[in-house]
């Protein structure tokens, strides 16, 4: 690692020390009341273990009686050099065009996330041209990732540094009063290096963990395996090392949302997986950070293969 990459990976560790353990005793006494209702005990399964986690990061078992968490869906947009090898039924400019959508609240999880009162924050993280709209974000690391099936992706202290712009854009919105984050992106191709991903931190034949993405046939997916296993191949990440599997064979947009997860656990507000690229993000910051688990809520499992 370079002087700046230590440098990097360091200010990554102070991030960490800052992130705080769940408050135990608001966990018990959300359980406590729980197991007090006239219902089977433990009964609403996984959403009496959600509200008493939420508890313990909120810090209340009343968790009805916060007055708005003002939740907020974070999207970090991103393109990928990878596409040029055709691994997507798109061409990369479609990933500024759906942002600037987003921009004015046109896209569908705009439409969706309307009814329910809560905010689509578009962030430009690594698109190959600047958001436009005053509504974007733009927090550019690098104007794309490099194709990473002939190199690697970017470099490691790129990968470090989109890391912590997703620690900042929370820490910027829980400071505006949100107490919910939802993570999303919009990259296209960003299902082959969260496959590729997948499989060597998993340890899984990438065919077993590979999809078909936004809809390729089955030939194309046949080209974006290949694909993937020549980035495995040229790049060697090391499947104990996630910032080299990040840097090797990942994304900006994941890197972004591992930094949400992170970011959630310094601040103390609960992030929500949503799909697959989400909780590859998830895994890795679980590992970067042990402690930003306790912040994680699931949504669903991806149909993506790697996604259960």
């Amino acid at each position: 690692m370079t002087e700046n990459g230590n440098k990097k990976y360091m200010e990554l560790e102070q991030y960490r020390k800052k992130m705080k353990p769940l408050d135990r005793a608001s966990v018990e006494a959300a359980w406590k009341h729980w197991d007090s209702l006239c219902k089977p005990l433990r009964g609403m399964g996984r959403l009496e273990e959600m509200v008493a986690q939420l508890a313990g990061i909120y810090g209340t078992s009343r968790i009805g009686e916060i007055a708005d968490l003002k939740p907020v869906v974070v999207i970090m947009g991103a393109d990928n050099g990878v596409v040029a090898e055709g691994v997507s039924q798109t061409g990369s400019e479609v990933t500024a065009q759906v942002l600037e959508n987003m921009g004015d609240r046109k896209s569908s999880v705009c439409i969706m996330s309307k009814q329910m009162g809560i905010e689509v924050i578009p962030v430009n993280i690594g698109m190959f041209v600047d958001g436009k709209h005053p509504r974007i974000r733009n927090r550019v690391v690098r104007y794309g990732t490099a194709n990473m099936a002939k190199e690697p992706a970017m470099s490691r202290e790129e990968a470090i540094q989109a890391i912590e712009t997703g620690i900042q854009v929370v820490k910027e919105l829980y400071e505006a009063g949100h107490r919910m984050i939802i993570t999303g992106e919009m990259g296209i191709g960003n299902t082959t290096p969260s496959s590729a991903m997948a499989a060597v931190l998993l340890d899984k034949d990438v065919a077993e963990v590979t999809g078909r993405g936004a809809g390729l046939s089955s030939k194309g997916l046949e080209h974006k395996i290949e694909v993937i296993r020549r980035a495995i191949e040229v790049n060697q990440p090391d499947k104990n090392d996630i910032l080299d599997v990040l840097s090797k064979v990942g994304s900006l947009d994941i890197a972004g949302m591992i930094g949400c997860y992170m970011g959630g656990a310094m601040m103390g507000v609960p992030v929500l997986i949503d799909g697959f690229i989400s909780s590859v993000s998830a895994y890795c910051a679980v590992k970067l950070a042990p402690e930003s688990k306790a912040y994680m809520v699931p949504t669903h499992c991806s149909a993506e293969p790697a996604g259960r």
